[in-house]
């Protein structure tokens, strides 16, 4: 069937605004980046935690998140103020933030285990009601930058790439940390990059604010007086509010498949940099060298060049719910694919063929040509050491699962874009696009407080012991496996939540139609 695509100029969002806020988006991921990969990994390795107990002290206070997102979400729904409903809030909550992410990373050398748990957890806590400020309401700004059915797609393909910067320098953490030419100790490294990090969420994350325009709120009815007076009748609100959410079936489909493909995702994310140190270079962090970065790096990369555009093409010709399944299946693909990428064998194996030797040989030259350079502007940490070979076949699998995350955030917010005028056919003023991205964003920070959990749980059950430094063949194995089921069966639920999901791009422009012989455009 024909369609044809059109984009308004007032459903046409400007590129400065645009890359503002993606710069949000880049802040939304390069936090709980950075932030998991200093609990899963080096409160273990720089701190000697306990992996349950670091599993518990990341996934505990993300229960607490969940609870102050709706109310965040409520409030900057009602907010009523000459600079809109959300900017405000982004602007203090980046700042604060940055502070609160710094401190929680100051711990001493020498801290006992117990007086560790109680610092990250206290200071996590505030810094995630700081998060709650920004994320939350730079959610609910996106939804309502554009009625566009199509150009919200295309915005949240742009943010999204811009996002992917994030996960281009967060795996660097496992080279640069460790590296004892830049930092003394681990320690000491993650003290500095928490001020790093710190620093550009402050810097990048008051831009949406400043920037970003959402839907002219100023005559929008039914909106609430926020203030302690009406504290009381404002809780029957908020829960009538997340009752009425509750009941959007598109919606909570919605939540289920994010549910299950990030949430499946994020249980294993720090698997691949265990298994490529612990049983394809035995343990060793030399011999192992920057390829887990180098691995996390282009997977990043392929998302945000071929991967996102190519997802934001399909859901324009094929539709959003036919890109998702589509997406989704290709991504179960990749995670099966990594039991041959990791194959240790294989590699070596490959490294020996003619097409392997020429690979290596062609890699090994360019970085010969550009060591002086990197040495000169002190990044020697970022070149590689090809030895035996480079594990090529490792990158294989890449192209298949980065469908799975470069898919989902970007449709599913587009389509919760879609869901909040549906939500307004049915319930009416005020629109709650904070409401909605709050409640969104509850079923991941739930889920991923989950995995993080679980997560330390399957490192324990498998047997693996962050104080060894070589790992049984049977632990490793059963890493691996974990590695491949534990994201693969999830993705495959979440095809058979979206299977029947219903609100097309017929219906979606049919609600636009009514909305706006309604009340006018917004």
């Amino acid at each position: 069937m024909s369609k044809i695509k059109t984009v308004s100029t007032k459903g046409k969002v400007p590129f400065a605004q645009k890359s503002a806020f993606g710069a949000g988006q880049f802040i939304l991921n390069i936090l709980p980046g950075t932030l998991g990969v200093f609990i899963q990994f080096f409160l273990l390795t720089a701190w000697g935690i306990d992996p349950l107990w670091a599993g518990l002290l990341g996934g505990l206070p993300r229960i607490f998140d969940s609870i102050t997102d709706p109310i965040m979400g409520f409030i900057s729904d009602n907010t009523k103020s000459k600079w809109g409903r959300r900017r405000p809030y982004i602007f203090v909550g980046a700042i604060i933030s940055g502070i609160l992410f710094f401190l929680m990373w100051q711990i001493d050398d020498n801290a006992s285990q117990s007086y560790i748990i109680w610092h990250v957890m206290i200071i996590q806590l505030l810094f995630l009601i700081g998060n709650t400020m920004f994320a939350t309401p730079l959610v609910g700004l996106g939804y309502e930058m554009t009625s566009d059915y199509d150009e919200r797609t295309r915005l949240m393909a742009f943010s999204n790439i811009m996002g992917q910067i994030a996960w281009m320098i967060v795996p660097w953490l496992y080279v640069i940390i460790p590296d004892k030419e830049i930092f003394n100790t681990q320690t000491e490294g993650v003290r500095t990059m928490a001020l790093i990090v710190g620093g550009l969420c402050i810097v990048f994350g008051v831009l949406p604010a400043i920037f970003c325009r959402g839907i002219d709120a100023a005559n929008m009815e039914n909106r609430q007086e926020i203030n302690f007076r009406t504290l009381g009748s404002n809780m029957k609100e908020l829960w009538r509010g997340i009752l009425q959410v509750s009941k959007n079936k598109p919606f909570m489909k919605l939540c289920g498949a994010t549910f299950l493909v990030f949430n499946g995702f994020q249980l294993v994310a720090a698997f691949g940099v265990f298994i490529i140190v612990f049983y394809m270079y035995n343990g060793s962090y030399e011999l192992a060298g920057t390829w887990p970065a180098w691995f996390n790096t282009i997977n990043a990369l392929i998302t945000a060049i071929l991967i996102i555009p190519i997802i934001s093409r399909m859901a324009t010709k094929w539709g959003k719910r036919k890109a998702f399944l589509i997406s989704t299946f290709l991504s179960i693909i990749g995670y099966v694919l990594k039991w041959w990428g990791f194959d240790k064998e294989l590699n070596n194996s490959f490294n020996q063929t003619s097409l392997g030797e020429n690979l290596n040989n062609g890699v090994a030259s360019i970085f010969e040509f550009l060591d002086p350079t990197l040495n000169s502007i002190g990044m020697s940490w970022f070149s590689i050491d090809i030895g035996n070979g480079v594990p090529w076949l490792i990158f294989l699998p890449i192209p298949f699962f980065a469908f799975g995350m470069g898919g989902l955030f970007t449709l599913m917010m587009s389509m919760t874009a879609d869901v909040c005028d549906l939500d307004e056919l049915e319930n009416g003023m005020p629109r709650k696009e904070g409401t909605f991205g709050a409640i969104y964003w509850l079923m991941v920070k739930i889920g991923q407080s989950i995995a993080l959990v679980l997560g330390g749980a399957i490192l324990s059950i498998v047997g693996f012991d962050p104080s060894a430094t070589t790992q049984t063949i049977e632990t490793m194995n059963n890493l691996r496996i974990a590695d491949i089921i534990v994201p693969s069966s999830t993705a495959a639920l979440a095809i058979l939540v979206m299977w029947k999901y219903s609100l097309n791009e017929k219906r979606a422009k049919e609600i636009k139609e009514v909305l706006v012989e309604r009340r006018g455009e917004l």
